[in-house]
Parts: C-alpha cells; sequence; structure tokens
C-alpha cells in the first residue's frame, strides 16, 4: 500500500461527526453560521438539516457519508487547491468528494458570497 493509498484511507474512515464541530468553529470564527454551513453541505450532497445530524450523531465515515449523497452536478465547477491538493487532479472519488466540502467550507470561512460558493451559473 503506498502513502496515497494510506492517505485514501484515512479519509474513507474519518468520522463526519468529528469533523463538523471543527468545519462550524471555522466559519463561525469568520462570522458565518451553521445554517450557512449546513445550505453548503445540502448544496453538495442533498441532505437536509436533519439527515446532515443524523450523519453526525450516527457516527457515519466519509465514505458512508457520501455513499448516501446525491452529489450536486456542478460539484464538478469546485477547483482549485485544499491543504496542497489540486481538486480537480485527484484521482481517488471519495477523498475529491472530502475536498470538495473542504473547498466549501473554506470559501465560506473567507467570506465569500453564498451564490459564488453554491456555484450558480
Amino acid at each position: 500500500m503506498n502513502n496515497n493509498d494510506l492517505h485514501n484511507e484515512r479519509m474513507a474512515k474519518m468520522i463526519f461527526g468529528s469533523v463538523y464541530p471543527l468545519y462550524l468553529t471555522k466559519i463561525e470564527k469568520k462570522g458565518r453560521t451553521k445554517a450557512e454551513l449546513d445550505e453548503v453541505i445540502t448544496w453538495l450532497t442533498g441532505f437536509n438539516g436533519e439527515q446532515i445530524q443524523d450523519h453526525i450523531v450516527k457516527r457515519s465515515t466519509f465514505e458512508t457519508f457520501f455513499q448516501n449523497a446525491a452529489l450536486n452536478p456542478n460539484a464538478h465547477l469546485i477547483t482549485g487547491l485544499i491543504c496542497g491538493y489540486r481538486i480537480e487532479e485527484i484521482e481517488n472519488p471519495l477523498t475529491q468528494k472530502v475536498r470538495y466540502l473542504d473547498k466549501l467550507v473554506d470559501e465560506l470561512a473567507k467570506g465569500r458570497k453564498m451564490e459564488k460558493i453554491l456555484r450558480s451559473l
């Protein structure tokens, strides 16, 4: 197993409910709200607020979380660097989806307008 495989495996096994509070803290420090965070997650995954909370309570891994998601057809428009990785070049589909979410949260924290974050065409 190479280093990239280990990274992808680690991403798959991360618990969404463990990462969600970190996302929330990050965006709230910048004056954004939980409702905005949930809106971004809903846009990407199709989950409503109740379903997001259900995944948190059930301690779903990112693998399970994204297996049950209906990925937004415009998700491919999320590009750029996140954590040193160019999102559009990530080969592992699950890792790419997690990085999509990371990028949206970063954009929210940076104060980007919601219509830009949600890739409104």
